[in-house]
C-alpha cells in the first residue's frame, strides 16, 4: 500500500501528541483504523501511545478513541429481548469474585445481564477461571446461545468474541509490552470500547484503588472512574461508578473453586460481609440504572430466588451446580504467632502468592489449577489467640508452598488490641455522570 492512498501520516500524528497536542478527529479515527488495518506500525502506535501516557488527552479525544476502537470491529444489540440489559465491570482485584453472585442476583429481578468476561493475567483472578472450576461449564458461546440463555435464564457470563473492539486487543498487547499499560485515556477507552460494543443499555462500574488494585492511588482511580463514566453517558450508556477500597483481599477466599464455594454461599444467604456488601451495592446501582429504584435486593438473596437463577445460570452452560468443586492435595496453615488484632492483610502479596500457589498465570496460554489458592480465616479487626490460624495455603505440589510464602513475607500484621487502626470504609465514592 503506498504513502498516496493514505489521507494522513502517523509520524505527524505522534508529534501532534508528543508536543501536547489534541489530534484532529479524522486523524485519531484514522490511526486507529491504519494500526487494525497494520498501516501503522507497532513502533509508531508504541510511540503515541507513550505520548498519551506523558501527556494525556482531552475528552473528546478519548471519546474518539473509544468510539474509533468499537467502529474496528461488530456492535451488539441486545433490543430483541425487549428487556432493559445492564452489565458491571470491575477493573480487578485479590478475592474479586463479585460477577458470580451479582450476575443472578439482578437477573433475578427481570433485568438481563451480559457478562462478557475474561481470564486472569498475573495476580488478579479471571472470572472465567473461576467458573470453569464447575464440572462441566463452558466459557464458549455463540452469539445465538448468548441471547437464548439471556432470554430464558436472565444472565449469562461467558467469553466475549473476538469481533468486538479488535483494535482495542491490539493495542493492549502492545501496550503490555511497551510500559504503557497505566495510560488512564488508554485503560478507559479499552475498558469502554467492549463495554459499549457489547450493546448493553447500562452499565455500573466497580473502580478500585489500593495496595491489590490496579490503579494504587485513590486519585488515580477516581479519574479513571470519572473518565470512563463520561464515555458511556456521551455513547448513550447510561453509566455510573463505585469507588471501593483493595488494600485488603476481598472476602475470605483467593483463588478459583474456592471463590466459588463463596460466592454460592452468598447466593445463599450467608457470605463474608464485605462481598455481600459489594455485591448489594452493585447490584442497587445496576437496578437502579434498569428502572428498578426500590428493589429488594437482599429479600433476593434470602428467598432463594437469586440462587434458582444461579443455577439455571450454570446448567444453561453445561455446568452441574451440584457436583462437588475440586479439592486440593495438599494445605499448609499459618497461624497467629501471639495474642493481638489482626491490623493488616495486604492484597497485592495475597494475589502473589496464590498466583504462586497455582491458581493464577503468568502467560495467557498457561493452565490455572482450579483447587489452589488461600482460604483466610482472619480479616483485619478480628482478635486472635497465639496458635490461632490465620490462613490456609491451598496447592496440588507442595513444592509451591516455600515461594508463595515468601511471597507474605511482611504481608500480615498483629498489633496490640489498642493500638490497631480502624480500616476505612469499602466503598468510598459514588461517581455518575
Amino acid at each position: 500500500m503506498s504513502d498516496v492512498t493514505e489521507p494522513f501520516d502517523a509520524i505527524d500524528v505522534i508529534r501532534t501528541k508528543r508536543d501536547g497536542g489534541a489530534v484532529e478527529e479524522r486523524a485519531l479515527r484514522w490511526m486507529v483504523d491504519a494500526y487494525t488495518r497494520g498501516y501503522v506500525a507497532d513502533s509508531q502506535m508504541a510511540a503515541f501511545a507513550m505520548a498519551v501516557l506523558l501527556n494525556g488527552m482531552e475528552r473528546d479525544e478519548i471519546r474518539v478513541l473509544t468510539d474509533a476502537m468499537i467502529a474496528s470491529g461488530e456492535r451488539m444489540s441486545f433490543r430483541a429481548l425487549g428487556k432493559r440489559t445492564v452489565d458491571k465491570h470491575s477493573t480487578g482485584g485479590v478475592g474479586d469474585k463479585i460477577t458470580l453472585p451479582l450476575a443472578p442476583l439482578v437477573a433475578a429481578f427481570g433485568v438481563a445481564v451480559p457478562q462478557l468476561s475474561g481470564r486472569g493475567l498475573g495476580h488478579t483472578g479471571g472470572t472465567l477461571d473461576k467458573l470453569e472450576s464447575i464440572p462441566g461449564w463452558r466459557a464458549d458461546l455463540s452469539n445465538e446461545e448468548l441471547f437464548a440463555q439471556l432470554a430464558e435464564v436472565g444472565a449469562v457470563i461467558c467469553a466475549a468474541g473476538a469481533g468486538l473492539a479488535p483494535a482495542d486487543k491490539k493495542l493492549y498487547a502492545l501496550r503490555d509490552v511497551t510500559g504503557t499499560v497505566e495510560a488512564i485515556p488508554l485503560i478507559a477507552s479499552s475498558i469502554m470500547s467492549k463495554k459499549i460494543a457489547e450493546g448493553t443499555d447500562a452499565l455500573v462500574l466497580d473502580v478500585k484503588f489500593g495496595g491489590g488494585a490496579f490503579m494504587t492511588d485513590i486519585d488515580d482511580a477516581r479519574e479513571l472512574a470519572r473518565t470512563m463514566v463520561a464515555l458511556g453517558t456521551d455513547s448513550g450508556v447510561a453509566t455510573t461508578a463505585l469507588l471501593t477500597d483493595m488494600n485488603t483481599p476481598l472476602g475470605l477466599a483467593i483463588g478459583n473453586a474456592n471463590e466459588v464455594r463463596e460466592s454460592v454461599e452468598v447466593l445463599a444467604g450467608g457470605g463474608p460481609s464485605d462481598v455481600v456488601e459489594l455485591t448489594v451495592a452493585l447490584a442497587r446501582e445496576m437496578l437502579a440504572l434498569a428502572g428498578q429504584p426500590d428493589a429488594d435486593v437482599e429479600a433476593a438473596l434470602r428467598d432463594g430466588r437469586a440462587m434458582d437463577t444461579w443455577r439455571a445460570m450454570i446448567r444453561a452452560q453445561d455446568g452441574d451446580p451440584d457436583a462437588p468443586m475440586p479439592a486440593p492435595r495438599e494445605t499448609h496453615t499459618v497461624t497467629a504467632d501471639r495474642d493481638g488484632v489482626l491490623a493488616e492483610q495486604q492484597a497485592l502479596p495475597f494475589g502473589i502468592a496464590a498466583w504462586r500457589l497455582g491458581a493464577g498465570r503468568a502467560r495467557a496460554q498457561d493452565p490455572v489449577q482450579h483447587a489452589a489458592g488461600i482460604d483466610l480465616h482472619a480479616k483485619p479487626g478480628d482478635r486472635v489467640t497465639a496458635g490461632q490460624p490465620l490462613f490456609t495455603l491451598l496447592a496440588d505440589e507442595p513444592s509451591r508452598f516455600e515461594r508463595a510464602l515468601a511471597a507474605l513475607d511482611g504481608a500480615w500484621r498483629i498489633a496490640d488490641a489498642d493500638t490497631a487502626a480502624a480500616s476505612g470504609p469499602l466503598i468510598r465514592e459514588r461517581i455518575t455522570g
